[in-house]
């Protein structure tokens, strides 16, 4: 049903609803409340907690705009009781005209207060008291697009719940198995809740039939795209257990479980299509660099693909040095024009038997002579399209990805259903325990001072910010003023700067630099959050912290640690908040990535689970609903009844394959 079949939707709101992914009616039941306000709750600023979020009532007295600065902002002083405090809206002029001195407000958003500066409210949403006073219960609060309204959305998506019939994918015997109630019951409850109960049963009947569909998607997919062997591996047992000998150190179990079921799938009759994941430092890399030579000693060629030019210097680096018989090349977007055209004529005439790079390997003009392996190292980085884009190159390629990003084995049903899975859990003895503390801003110079010490000994340190720009709020410091702070706070130190914005041949000559001691510190944003390998680097430290998730948080702290020497991660926040102080503490007290990332599922749901970065690939549909883990378990238990042969499954094919379209250009992307 077309979005102009609803009152009150002009064409600028269909097109700025449009903006949201919403084109349809039934989209509308799925622009999924981003939070509720409990109208039947406020709280007071003055007694709230730094950046918590709460719902609060106030005056406002008076209203200052200014349009003119580079950032445009509205202030507006406004009273609650016998205090005042200050509310401030960057890049929003349009809020000046709909505030007025004097009126009532139910102000929701999150809180500043520190530094003894006073409480502050940073872009809240408002509305006038006497406009919801007649309102009970549970109010959602919908993502919003130019000047769209919560009023309006609100709106909206309660005519399209008359309008559309929600039907379940999942066949009716099964809903009655698994006591599952009507889908349209959950929209309407998750839309208009009267109670808390009603939103966390509403999330969990949607998410288990938003993953049924994906869950089957990705059945359907593996079922029918099992792919019959082409090349004809010769390696044996014998050799890759000579190959193995080549490392200083001695395979961990969880590593020789991983190279037996890699050759295992290559004397199979199917192409090997398998996820190897594992914990930071786990050994994945000399599991990769074992089945590309088990590709290349059988007379094949070999690709490994990596998300940044750093990443992939890096992995050359480490092909050059265990295969020096054989032509291992680098390629990248800033390797220079003859030796473009040098290492492509290599490789479409079989001289060269592995090339390592970033993107620039699965261009069209990249062309091989016999490719038989690919390997993906950090796959959360790549989607499916890219990653076929390279296996194309080749005669039904075998694929092995790699990801340190850790996965409860549910999820990963999710995210790779498409491939087969390996993990890894022990760590080699080599790698040191990391300190983990949590450090408040009275206790920095301190800290700072005690790094400096450190840096005399020829110790390194990293120091990492969530932006490469400040934020709207004020409330973090952009990459580059704090490489100046620190540079004015420890003068006699050297520090290097590393950012996502610079070019690759910078990010190289910076990375560079600090592997050979020319910076003693590096002040960065994530981008040295997988892969990078410094052994005198033995402190992290992360500003901001409570705005990681908890399996970033803990790649970073994984950069240290890699050497001889004990490594040390400091926590910055001044974030009081109960459940900032509940996930920092989880980090501290724990060093298994698994654990962490089982821990950050069950008190953040399974939406913000991965984090930005891998919610917005698969599962932007959900990244607003929160779901027990609970979800996860029902939905694959019901996909498997549903495919046991009991049950006519063309149609849920055509349903499953629907919604992996709708999502295809995230999953791909």
């Amino acid at each position: 049903m077309k979005l102009t079949g609803l009152k009150f939707i002009s064409e600028t709101r269909e097109k700025q609803l449009n903006k949201l992914g919403v084109f349809t009616q039934e989209d509308l039941l799925r622009l999924y409340p981003r939070a509720f306000v409990d109208l039947t709750r406020t709280d007071s600023i003055f007694d709230a907690y730094h950046n918590s979020v709460i719902l609060t009532v106030c005056e406002v007295l008076s209203v200052e705009q200014n349009g003119y600065s580079r950032r445009p902002y509205v202030k507006a002083l406004c009273r609650q009781g016998g205090g005042v405090f200050q509310a401030i809206w960057f890049n929003q002029p349009y809020v000046a005209g709909k505030l007025s001195a004097g009126t009532e407000y139910l102000f929701y958003g999150r809180v500043q207060n520190k530094y003894g500066m006073g409480a502050s409210m940073v872009n809240p949403t408002f509305e006038k008291c006497d406009r919801v006073r007649n309102l009970q219960g549970i109010l959602p609060v919908y993502p919003l697009s130019g000047t769209l309204t919560q009023g309006a959305v609100r709106t909206a998506v309660r005519q399209a719940l008359k309008n559309v019939e929600a039907v379940s994918a999942i066949p009716y015997p099964l809903q009655k198995k698994y006591a599952l109630s009507p889908l349209g019951t959950a929209f309407r409850k998750l839309h208009m809740p009267a109670s808390q109960e009603d939103i966390a049963a509403a999330s969990e009947r949607i998410a288990v039939e938003e993953y049924f569909l994906l869950v089957s998607a990705f059945k359907v997919i593996k079922g029918d795209g099992e792919i019959a062997r082409l090349n004809n591996y010769s390696v044996t047992g014998q050799d890759v257990g000579e190959f193995i000998k080549r490392f200083p150190f001695e395979f961990t179990e969880g590593q020789k479980s991983a190279v037996r079921e890699v050759l295992s799938d290559l004397h199979s009759p199917k192409v090997m299509n398998r996820l190897l994941q594992g914990d930071v430092g786990c050994g994945k890399t000399a599991v990769a660099l074992t089945a590309i030579y088990m590709a290349i000693n059988s007379g094949f060629q070999a690709a490994m693909l990596a998300p940044t030019e750093v990443l992939a210097r890096q992995n050359a680096a480490q092909l050059q040095k265990y295969l020096p018989e054989y032509n291992v090349r680098f390629l990248s977007g800033s390797t220079a024009a003859a030796e473009k055209r040098e290492i492509k004529a290599g490789l479409k005439s079989g001289q060269i038997n592995v090339v390592c790079g970033t993107h620039a390997v699965i261009q069209k003009s990249v062309e091989f002579a016999n490719l038989a392996m690919v390997v993906c190292d950090e796959q959360q980085r790549f989607g499916v399209a890219q990653r076929s884009a390279l296996t194309e190159k080749g005669a039904n390629c075998d694929c092995l990805v790699m990801s340190a990003t850790p996965i409860p084995r549910t999820l990963s049903l999710v995210f790779y259903g498409d491939l087969d899975i390996t993990t890894i859990r022990e760590k080699p003895r080599s790698r040191q325990d990391i300190s983990t503390s949590i450090i408040k801003n009275s206790r920095y110079p301190d800290m700072l001072k005690w790094i400096g010490e450190e840096t005399k000994r020829g110790r390194q340190a990293y120091f990492v910010c969530p932006k490469i720009e400040g934020d709207d709020e004020g409330t973090v410091m952009s990459v580059t003023e704090l490489h100046e702070d620190l540079q004015k706070a420890l003068p006699t130190v050297r520090f290097g700067l590393l950012h996502g914005k610079m070019n690759d041949k910078k990010k190289e000559e910076v990375m560079s630099a600090f592997r050979n001691k020319e910076y003693d510190c590096l002040v960065s944003t994530t981008v040295i959050e997988v892969g990078i390998d410094v052994p005198d680097a033995t402190v992290m430290v992360i500003y901001n912290a409570d705005r990681f998730g908890l399996s970033q948080l803990h790649q970073l702290r994984g950069r240290v640690g890699r050497g001889s020497v004990k490594s040390y991660c400091f926590l910055l926040s001044d974030n009081d908040g109960e459940q900032a102080r509940e996930r920092l503490s989880v980090l501290k007290n724990n060093a298994d990535g698994f654990a962490i990332a089982e821990c950050d599922l069950k008190m953040r749901g399974g939406g913000d689970f991965m984090g930005t970065r891998q919610s917005g690939r698969i599962l932007s549909e959900l990244k607003n609903l929160r779901f027990p883990v609970s979800a996860v378990f029902t939905a694959k238990a019901i996909s498997d009844d549903a495919f046991s042969g009991a049950f006519d499954t063309a149609e849920l094919r055509r349903a499953a394959l629907s919604k992996y379209d709708s999502l295809k250009d995230v999953i791909l992307n």
